[in-house]
């Protein structure tokens, strides 16, 4: 449910941003469809001088000297046209490389004015250019070669945002998300003493009017379900700044005068974008829909998923695996529907599909009755954690984090329309002791009883220790760990920001596979069936993006497909499907990473036989970080060999 945001994780997700903003217009769950795009090979041409000029010590230098060079400047250079950005990645002060001066980045809020919207496109154009005139990724070691191809994607990527897709002129959402991101960020890190970080935020806060009045002036024209969102995560925002930022400042203080001078026209402006969006924005004529359109997703999908598979095979792929992922659900139903359900029998008299779906569905039901009360999500999900790091332990799966620094939090108010169940968040890349968080979003104590129900019964207790495996342990976070101790510095902040995310999404389906296998649970039938429909869900999401947003698909079909194919819950399917109209290619990285990983498993451990360790495989993986699946298993396929 972690979403993906790429990179340093808010996953919804995602996951949530689910990349990195390389620009903070540049939202990766956020995509629409302006314009036909050109084929996204094509070069913009565009000076040199855009791109800092970097001192490279002597033209006798090796290729990869330069290219760490090269990439390390970009990086840096890029985040400081992001503070937003900059911060959740632990990069704080910026060395202007014109005026020598230092920049406090995390005192800064985004320029989303037009005219830095255009910079930054020039940015990105001039540094694709250098990159690829510089330092080709032939004259490149492999390393060094896989970072280049990770960025030239990445930058390929948003290049396609603000040449074509330009959600920042139909997405309302882009802005709400990155100002709640600004305030919160600082709140929960420890990049210096707290009054340091408030005095930060504060002066974030006194630049929202700015950003609010910047971003009115383009944003043309949005679907319903991005203003609708828009309004509900801007409530969040308003919450972060009246209760969350006003609880951590001292009585009397010089910061409480700086509040209460800067805070009211804050909300103020907040309430009044909130109002505009409602009674302007959401009146408009939407020229454009949700959906991004074939010939854009095409282009999208490539980029995203960094490998030759194309939409129409995932979508044909994944309807095969859900006919065959529901076969094997019956056959594990069938033993406890005779044990739940003696009186009712084998339903032998109804279709084929009929029985599965009652046969199936009932014991689904009565496995979801064992679930936590709504005001106990958080504490079940604490208690989860420390069974299932026990047996990641004994059955030595993975190898575990010595920071320890996993906390258990709820989903902040304003990120809460895109993590409706949970998701994680790491460490940045360049504070690797510092606190991750594992995001449990809570139910809405508004929601009435009925609407509770049907959440906690579509995330019971054995879902819930799903869940808390994908996203936390031995999933994002594991994973993000090994990540963080990457070296050199420069290449781990590297695959943080421009992660694939079929390789993150499809690790955590990958391992949550792993666990099974090994018999988490002692193999308890109700855990497996649920892990099943966890699977159908992940080919459902595959289905949904392709036939929602290239191929006309209603959303009847829709609710059709997530709750009489794959078992969900109203309540998770309207979830669901309002996600899918939020993003564009996010939901099919789960179930093409977990392709990958598994064939990557098996040819590795075909190629090592008897030699093969689970744990030393599972290490060697994670520790090269989130680059596409197969460009790993071409780096580590030949230990395998040696093994």
């Amino acid at each position: 449910m972690s979403s993906k945001v790429r990179g340093f994780r808010f996953r919804l997700r995602t996951a949530a941003f689910a990349s990195l903003i390389l620009a903070a217009l540049a939202f990766a769950l956020n995509h629409h469809k302006p314009v036909i795009a050109a084929a996204p090979d094509s070069r913009v041409q565009v000076p040199n001088r855009l791109a800092p000029e970097v001192n490279v010590s002597s033209s006798s230098e090796s290729e990869s000297q330069k290219f760490a060079e090269l990439s390390d400047r970009f990086m840096k250079d890029s985040l400081a046209l992001s503070p937003v950005s900059a911060t959740a990645a632990g990069y704080h002060k910026h060395l202007d490389p014109k005026t020598g001066k230092t920049i406090e980045l995390d005192a800064l809020l985004d320029d989303m004015s037009m005219q830095a919207i255009n910079k930054q496109r020039d940015f990105y154009a001039a540094w694709r250019e250098r990159f690829r005139t510089e330092t080709p990724p032939a004259a490149l070691d492999p390393q060094d070669a896989a970072d280049w191809h990770l960025l030239d994607d990445q930058i390929g990527l948003t290049l396609l945002e603000f040449d074509h897709i330009q959600s920042y002129r139909h997405h309302p959402t882009v802005p709400v998300e990155l100002i709640g991101n600004a305030i919160f960020l600082p709140l929960t890190q420890t990049y210096a003493p707290k009054d340091v970080r408030i005095g930060h935020v504060l002066s974030r806060v006194q630049q929202v009017p700015r950003l609010l009045d910047q971003v009115k002036r383009y944003l043309s024209d949005a679907d319903p379900v991005f203003v609708k969102t828009a309004i509900e995560e801007n409530d969040g925002n308003i919450d972060l700044i009246q209760h969350t930022l006003a609880g951590e400042i001292a009585p009397g203080s010089a910061l409480k005068t700086e509040y209460d001078r800067v805070a009211p026209p804050a909300v103020k402006a907040l309430k009044d974008f909130s109002r505009w969006l409602r009674n302007d924005l959401g009146k408009r004529p939407s020229r454009l829909d949700w959906r991004l359109g074939k010939q854009l997703y095409d282009q999208k999908f490539k980029l995203v998923m960094e490998t030759d598979v194309t939409p129409e095979d995932v979508l044909a792929s994944a309807e095969r695996d859900l006919q065959s992922v529901r076969a094997e659900m019956l056959e594990i139903a069938l033993p406890m529907h005779a044990r739940m359900f003696p009186e009712h029998g084998d339903h032998s008299d109804l279709a084929p599909r009929d029985r599965e779906n009652r046969i199936i569905g009932e014991v689904l039901d009565k496995i979801a009755l064992d679930h936590p009360r709504r005001d106990q999500l958080q504490s079940a999900v604490e208690a989860d954690l420390a069974s299932i790091t026990r047996f990641i332990r004994e059955k030595e799966i993975v190898s575990l984090s010595s920071r320890e620094n996993l906390k258990v939090v709820p989903t902040p108010l304003f990120m809460r329309g895109i993590y409706s169940v949970g998701g994680f968040m790491s460490a940045p890349p360049l504070e690797p002791k510092a606190q991750a968080q594992y995001w449990v979003t809570p139910i809405d104590p508004k929601w009435p009883e009925a609407k509770a129900e049907s959440k906690l019964r579509e995330y019971n207790s054995y879902v819930l220790k799903w869940l808390t495996i994908h996203e936390a342990l031995p999933g994002h976070y594991i994973q993000f760990e090994h990540l963080n101790s990457i070296q050199p510095e420069r290449r781990r902040l590297l695959r943080s920001l421009y992660a694939n995310g079929a390789y993150v999404e499809g690790w955590a389906e990958y391992i949550a596979q792993v666990m099974m296998d090994e018999g988490f649970l002692d193999n308890d039938p109700r855990f497996r069936l649920e892990m099943r429909k966890i699977r159908l869900r992940l080919l459902a999401n595959a289905i949904l993006d392709v036939r929602l947003q290239t191929m006309g698909m209603t959303d009847a079909q829709a609710m059709d497909l997530m709750t009489n194919d794959a078992f969900q819950t109203q309540a998770e399917a309207e979830g669901k499907l309002r996600r899918a109209k939020l993003s564009s290619t996010q939901l099919p990285t789960y179930y093409v990473g977990l392709r990958e990983w598994l064939a990557f498993r098996k040819r590795y451990q075909d190629a090592a036989g008897k030699n093969f360790n689970l744990m030393k495989f599972h290490d060697a993986v994670l520790d090269e970080g989130p680059l596409p699946v197969p460009v790993v298993e071409k780096l580590l396929m030949p230990s395998a060999r040696k093994q």
